[in-house]
């Protein structure tokens, strides 16, 4: 018999429900149900290139960050060009490459974890059309600094297009975060992707966005779905940008739990790296396997790659304590062997 879940801690989802005043937005949108949303999202992307202080020409939006990405690939990748990407990664990025009948190429992860920014540059060939970079990265948490992305840019030739996915990006706390709006104005071939998944908790409602440059953002709008952001998403953003303020304390919270949630496994004898994700990465040689058997028995549902890894989602304080108490567990199990 499958166990209940009490907690869901793998898809990196937010804990909190919609605010209030977003709930309230989004059921005035459902009772215009019957009629269907703008062709094209213009009002929304204007909202969002106000809020992100550009131009609206350099705004694209779509069904959540893994929409716009596809609408990239379908833009610039040939069947035959290459996808290039760390991996592991976010595992959507090698079932776009297919849909467009791209050629992934995965680049393996540098044993701390982080995208290997050297071994990406010598992966890059005649072939190459897109280099994917996660910031935060997914699922390690691990960050790429602002330099070493200045340094990784201008060694891309320009007629490959860099997707920085910063779907993570409002959790990073590091001083040495990338400026992107700088890096955009320098790389034409630069896209940066982004979310309202996950720090605004929008995750069923799939709106992504990604900014660049007029070029490449025309491009991208030519994939664009007529209709294809529903009425009640866009109400949606709309009210969260209003009540920005908010959710940015929301996140604090989930930071604050993510630095406690990793200092209380650290003390417990488990290796985990600093994170700038809204979740934690416990590798191997860590025991993962039998952490993941004790959460499952626990209730916890969190994303085990099986002799690899282990991501936790950061939840609520009782999530996070659940998780604290089922890997405590695990070690003093292990202390007693």
């Amino acid at each position: 018999m499958d166990l209940p879940v009490l907690h869901r801690l793998a898809l990196n989802e937010s804990p909190y429900p919609p605010l209030p005043s977003v709930g309230e937005a989004m059921r005035r949108a459902v009772a215009q149900a019957h009629r269907y949303p703008p062709f094209h999202p213009d009002d929304l992307t204007e909202r969002i290139a106000a809020w992100c202080r550009v131009t609206p020409d350099r705004v694209a939006v779509g069904s959540g960050s893994v929409g716009v990405a596809l609408q990239l690939l379908r833009a610039v990748v040939r069947p035959g060009d290459a996808v290039a990407y760390a991996w592991r990664t976010f595992d959507a990025y090698p079932l776009l490459a297919a849909m467009v009948g791209a050629q992934p190429v995965p680049v393996p992860l540098s044993p701390d974890g982080h995208q290997d920014l050297g071994a990406l540059l010598a992966a890059l060939d005649h072939r190459t059309r897109v280099v994917v970079l996660c910031n935060p990265h997914n699922p390690t948490g691990s960050l790429v600094t602002a330099d070493a992305l200045a340094a990784f840019l201008r060694q891309v030739p320009r007629r490959v297009t860099v997707l920085l996915d910063e779907a993570y990006i409002e959790f990073a706390r590091d001083t040495d975060l990338p400026d992107t709006p700088a890096l955009l104005d320098a790389h034409p071939n630069l896209l940066v992707l982004r979310t309202f998944s996950k720090a605004y908790g929008l995750a069923a409602l799939r709106v992504g966005y990604a900014l660049g440059a007029r070029g490449l953002v025309s491009a991208i709008r030519r994939q664009q779905l007529p209709f294809g952001i529903n009425a009640v998403a866009t109400a949606a953003v709309k009210a969260s940008l209003r009540a920005e303020g908010q959710l940015r304390r929301r996140v604090d919270t989930i930071v604050a739990e993510r630095e406690r949630l990793r200092g209380e496994l650290v003390s417990l004898g488990w290796c985990v790296p600093p994170g700038h994700a809204n979740s934690v990465w416990l590798a191997a040689p860590d025991p993962i396997d039998e952490g993941a058997a004790a959460l499952t028995d626990a209730g916890v549902q969190a994303r085990h790659y099986t002799g690899e890894g282990l991501r936790l989602t950061v939840g609520n304080r009782k999530a996070n304590d659940t998780v604290l108490t089922a890997l405590a567990g695990v070690r003093a199990h292990r202390s007693r062997r």
